[in-house]
């Protein structure tokens, strides 16, 4: 054999060993592939079958969002309906603020106004109420002066009327001793003198006036008042001589507190208007003519 024959036959052999070197790592690459296809279509199916939840999903969360975004949409409206309305109501609070605090300015003006105007009234009513006090105050004292002066002319008036009785009755002794002269004259044939009237020229005789209420002298107690109407009662009567038209004096504690003009009389009791109040009586407060 020639060695062209044995290199043929080596490189044969070596060829065939290469050959089928070459188709085992192809068969085994042919295998492996087949696995990795088989393993790749399943994961691909997989992933369409998670493709196809994951859209599913998707789409049901579109949905959602979409049912969400019409409530919100809807529910947006409605506040910004809210929020119109509201700023509308503040539009309409604020020209009513704006019209009470107009109001309120007006009413404050108004009662400065009234609060300065009662100030100067109040110091009136008080400045009269002064002047008041001081002139009842002279009028009491005038009432007792003219009291004491109707009494000392009731005292003169009653000496006038004695003086009178005493005139009348001198005249009538010295017209008495002009007849007796006469008488005693007349056997002689001496002329009497004119005999004087008996009676005086007419003078008007002053009578004594009705006592006062002072010199009745007259003491009490209050026992029912009405400020209502400007009454009260007292315990004196008729028994005790009260009569219509007395006036007592209303005391308590020596302070003067108001005069009663008795208008109705009973036995035991009277009833009187209220005049010159000082302070409003009470009852158990004292009443007397005698002040």
């Amino acid at each position: 054999m020639s060695a062209l024959t044995k290199i043929l036959i080596v490189l044969l052999t070596i060829s065939s060993i290469f050959l089928c070197g070459i188709v085992v790592t192809y068969v085994a690459s042919a295998d492996n592939y087949k696995q990795k296809y088989n393993d790749q279509k399943t994961r691909l199916d997989s992933l369409q079958e998670t493709d196809k939840g994951i859209k599913k999903q998707l789409n049901e969360n579109i949905a959602k969002s979409q049912q969400t975004e019409d409530k919100l949409n809807n529910q947006i409206a409605l506040l910004k309906a809210q929020i119109e309305q509201l700023n509308a109501d503040i539009n309409n609070a604020e020209r009513e603020k704006a019209a009470l605090l107009e109001k309120v300015n007006s009413w404050t003006s108004i009662t400065k106004d009234f609060y300065q105007t009662t100030d100067k009234q109040g110091q009136l009513l008080k400045n009269t109420l002064e002047e008041l006090n001081k002139l009842q105050a002279e009028q009491i004292k005038q009432r007792k002066e003219l009291n004491e002066t109707t009494t000392a002319l009731v005292e003169k008036m009653a000496i006038i009327e004695t003086v009178e009785t005493e005139k009348k009755r001198l005249l009538e002794e010295k017209a008495e001793l002009q007849n007796r002269l006469g008488q005693t004259l007349l056997p002689r044939g001496q002329v009497p003198a004119e005999a004087v009237a008996v009676t005086p020229p007419q003078t008007v005789t002053a009578r004594p006036a009705a006592p006062a209420d002072k010199d009745i002298d007259l003491k009490g107690l209050i026992t029912q008042v009405d400020t209502k109407n400007s009454v009260a009662s007292i315990s004196i009567g008729s028994v005790d001589g009260v009569k219509i038209g007395t006036k007592f004096h209303v005391v308590r504690n020596d302070e003067f507190i108001c005069d009663v003009l008795i208008i109705e009389v009973d036995s035991e009791q009277s009833v009187g208007v209220l005049e010159m109040v000082q302070q409003q009586p009470r009852v158990g407060d004292k009443v007397l003519t005698n002040f």
